[in-house]
């Protein structure tokens, strides 16, 4: 089945385990760069201004279809973007650097010195956020005191970074194949809450109001419930499954009404899923292509970088390398709206807390290798109530 047409029911997709590679019917695959591959950042001076934080106003952000670009972009490819609950963006990067915005203006830069792989703010802390690096080590940096300090450490890069608010615990996934939980207030050294071993490496991770759902290499998929994570004796998995989809995981989101999550990959497949294992729950999960177009008579595949949910109505966005953004409802099974035209792969995205505007980060995810592209940048887009809300079905 082709790309769906907009307002076109999505159709189920076969996806058995242990089964072969599927064919693309002569099609080319394009496979994103791994964030493994080493890119050098530039050398970067921390921001001396002072940090002034004002209201995320509505201001028309309309005027271009694609939206309106933040400024002082980061120099690299952007690896996260995260808003806060009053609306300012954290976008952090492969050029070392978390950048702070507040209505498109940058506020405040910290440098990690390393690429950052991962961002997260601090409970509903305007100001402190958590940067995790290439080196392996999980930074907290303050905008305001312009303090920083070491919080947690894995011996391989740091993929993943969430901070759970209820439990005020770190949570952090690395390419070593653990899973740590930190105390971030008590001192480096004897705030190491809990270590669980992983199948593989964290490719991506996201936490719903109860569970921490986490992506390794090899197509794992483990769901943990978040009470349990804050002891510190050993734990397993709620559940552990396998991909639905035959190809990498490359992101997972979870549902903002605490079913279930949502997994792409990087053969251009959307897995929709659900926590509860029973059988009328498990019947319902389903799987669709997206981010697939013609190209001189083949389909050319694109992998699928990036999800974001409204936090308000539910639906969601994905974002690729064909540098296409698709509003989806899933639970009616509809393409909503398609945003085309930017300038290279979709790498991030995030919704606001209201769900009013969609940050969009067009940053190139080395799917060439090291060729010309196009410069990295980050869009924030007002989104129509028609392109977010979800439509039934006739």
């Amino acid at each position: 089945m082709g790309t769906p047409k907009q307002g076109a029911r999505l159709g189920k997709t076969s996806e058995k385990k242990g089964s072969t590679s599927p064919r693309h019917g002569g099609g080319t695959f394009r496979s994103c760069g791994s964030l493994s591959q080493h890119r050098t950042p530039p050398k970067l001076r921390r921001a001396r201004q002072p940090l002034i934080l004002h209201n995320f106003t509505n201001t028309n952000m309309a005027a271009s279809p694609l939206g309106k670009e933040v400024q002082e972009p980061p120099a690299d490819g952007v690896t996260a973007l995260r808003f806060s609950a009053r609306g300012l963006l954290l976008a952090s990067s492969w050029d070392g650097t978390a950048r702070l915005y507040d209505n498109l203006v940058q506020r405040g830069a910290f440098s990690h010195r390393v690429p950052v792989l991962d961002c997260c703010f601090q409970d509903s802390s305007e100001s402190v956020i958590f940067t995790a690096g290439l080196d392996a080590v999980v930074k907290r940096y303050d905008f305001f005191s312009r303090s920083e300090a070491k919080v947690a450490e894995h011996s391989k890069a740091v993929r993943c970074v969430e901070y759970l608010p209820d439990l005020k615990l770190l949570v952090t996934g690395s390419w070593d194949g653990t899973l740590r939980i930190w105390n971030p207030q008590a001192p480096f050294g004897q705030n190491l809450v809990n270590t669980l071993y992983l199948p593989d490496r964290v490719f991506t991770m996201a936490q719903s109001q109860s569970r921490l759902v986490i992506g390794t290499a090899g197509r794992q998929v483990l769901i943990y419930d978040l009470k349990m994570l804050g002891r510190s004796v050993p734990v397993s998995a709620e559940q552990q499954r396998e991909s639905s989809l035959k190809h990498q995981t490359r992101c997972i989101r979870c549902h903002p009404d605490g079913t279930g999550y949502t997994l792409s990959s990087i053969e251009g497949r959307v897995a929709v899923e659900y926590f509860d294992p029973g059988e009328a729950a498990q019947a319902a999960k389903y799987a669709f292509k997206c981010h697939r177009r013609n190209e001189g008579g083949k389909e050319a595949i694109f992998p699928i970088n990036s999800m974001a949910f409204h936090p308000v109505l539910g639906t969601f966005a994905t974002g690729g390398c064909d540098g296409v953004v698709n509003m989806w409802d899933g639970k009616n099974q509809k393409r909503l709206c398609q945003l085309t035209g930017y300038p290279t792969s979709i790498a991030a995205m995030a919704f606001s807390p209201d769900g009013s505007r969609l940050a969009i980060a067009s940053s190139y995810t080395y799917e060439h290798g090291e060729v010309e592209h196009a410069q990295d940048s980050i869009f924030i887009r007002n989104m129509a109530e028609s392109e977010v809300r979800p439509k039934p079905r006739k």
